[in-house]
């Protein structure tokens, strides 16, 4: 749900859920439903601007929201007969409504008119009915999604590790990535434990652990491994299950008939560092336990052991992590920045709510989402993600063009702006746009979708 309508409209009911979905639609936003409903259920007094409208907009405070609303405004206002208010439906969905719907203009207004409705008040009424064509829900729809949205906020507060595997598990798709999915439930609690060749199974699954949210957390699936794959995924599970934890990579390699391209993303993932103690040692191993199932060699002679290899730094690790599984369970990039950024003056997100709206702040992250509507008017809204949590930003025409150049595939930013906690949820109107050390990207942006 658009935070700006969950913490606008505070929903108390199934009912608030259902409409916030109706809200979201283009044909509501198009329709100017959007800000009279929010100020209306926050107390504005209000009246219909019309007695006939009154059976179909008493529940909605007096805006459409509903398709099944605005067949009934048809009826009651401009005389439709049912079949013809069902034509209006139909044309609502068509993939060319907005002719159909100019065609229909002409025996709305005369029909309107006969019942006294005349002038800008009927273009008001019709404005609304037609901006459905740009789609607005049918009542079930919405009640079903809110339905989704009740039931996936309830296992999200109450179990936590079990809803974020779940979601790794369906990926791909929603609007956030894995990485950011992780991340929220390591801020709400929930430990992130890297698949391992003899801990985890093909896709995310949950372990008891002391220190996590609930007594369960989250291990990372070997299938979501970059270069590994389903097929020897299940291998690997099944040989372990069959016969027990591995002992070594050549055992590992022999009894799940991994290549080398298999050893060497295992181990760059870290998957097999209880085996060989670091990723650097799995990498040098994985090629000598490749080589020793070369038809004509002879076990144990294909190599000589691995030399004495310097630890990887603590960026090394990440950006091995965020290559081979797209997810850093242990922190957040933007965490192995925070001195440096505090040296700037830049605050976490978590301290911006804080601070009075309208003060001059300076903040960091990995940049996950950017869009620009058709209706902005040019605006792009960019997400930020930092260790502690999500932040809006909005960039106005100008600034986005004299930036555009890098901040438009810029993995992450420094944003300077004005916060803002007065007009929804939590944002920095930008004035400025610098560019972030790129390892704190994290992965990569999913852009104006």
């Amino acid at each position: 749900m658009p935070p700006v309508v969950e913490k606008r409209l505070r929903p108390e009911t199934f009912w608030d859920l259902a409409v916030e979905v109706a809200l979201i639609r283009p044909g509501p936003i198009q329709g100017g439903s959007v800000h009279p409903y929010l100020r209306r259920r926050r107390g504005e007094p209000w009246r219909h601007e019309h007695p006939l409208l009154a059976d179909a907009l008493d529940r909605t405070l007096g805006v459409p929201l509903f398709q099944e609303q605005v067949m009934r405004v048809a009826i009651d206002v401009a005389g439709f007969t049912p079949g013809e208010a069902d034509e209006l439906r139909r044309a609502m969905g068509s993939k060319r409504a907005s002719a159909k719907m100019d065609r229909l203009r002409e025996r709305f207004y005369a029909g309107a008119a006969r019942n006294g409705v005349t002038g800008e008040l009927a273009d008001r009424i019709f404005g609304q009915v037609k901006a459905f064509s740009g789609y607005g829900f049918p009542m079930s729809h919405s009640l079903a999604f809110a339905h989704l949205v009740f039931t996936s906020a309830w296992l999200k507060l109450y179990y936590p590790s079990a809803f974020c595997a779940a979601l790794l598990r369906a990926q791909p798709m929603g609007f956030y990535t894995p990485q950011s999915l992780v991340a929220d439930a390591r801020r709400h609690g929930v430990r992130i434990l890297r698949a391992g060749v003899n801990t985890a199974l093909a896709h995310a699954t949950l372990n008891p652990h002391p220190d996590s949210r609930g007594g369960q957390a989250v291990r990372l699936g070997l299938a979501a491994i970059r270069d590994l794959g389903d097929a020897a995924a299940d291998r690997i599970v099944t040989a372990r299950q069959a016969d027990g934890p591995y002992h070594g990579l050549g055992e590992l390699a022999r009894r799940a008939d991994l290549s080398t391209a298999h050893l060497e993303a295992l181990a760059s993932a870290g998957a097999v560092d209880e085996l060989t103690g670091d990723r650097r040692t799995g990498l040098w191993q994985a090629g000598a336990a490749a080589r020793e199932r070369t038809p004509g060699t002879l076990p144990g002679t294909a190599a000589a052991g691995a030399p004495a290899l310097p630890g990887m730094s603590q960026w090394e690790l990440v950006a091995a992590d965020i290559r081979w599984t797209g997810i850093t369970p242990d922190s957040h990039p933007v965490e192995l920045l925070r001195a440096h950024l505090a040296t700037l003056g830049a605050v976490p997100v978590d301290r911006l709510r804080h601070l009075p709206h309208g003060t001059r702040v300076l903040v960091a992250g990995a940049v996950t989402h950017r869009q620009q509507p058709p209706t902005a008017g040019g605006v792009v809204f960019l997400n930020l993600e930092d260790e502690t949590g999500m932040l809006n930003v909005t960039v106005g025409p100008g600034l986005w063009r004299a930036s555009r150049p890098y901040a438009r595939d810029a993995g992450a930013l420094l944003v300077r702006g004005m916060l803002d906690t007065a007009s929804g949820p939590l944002g920095v109107l930008a004035d400025q746009l610098r560019l972030l050390d790129p390892r704190a990207a994290g992965t990569t942006a999913r852009n104006f979708r």
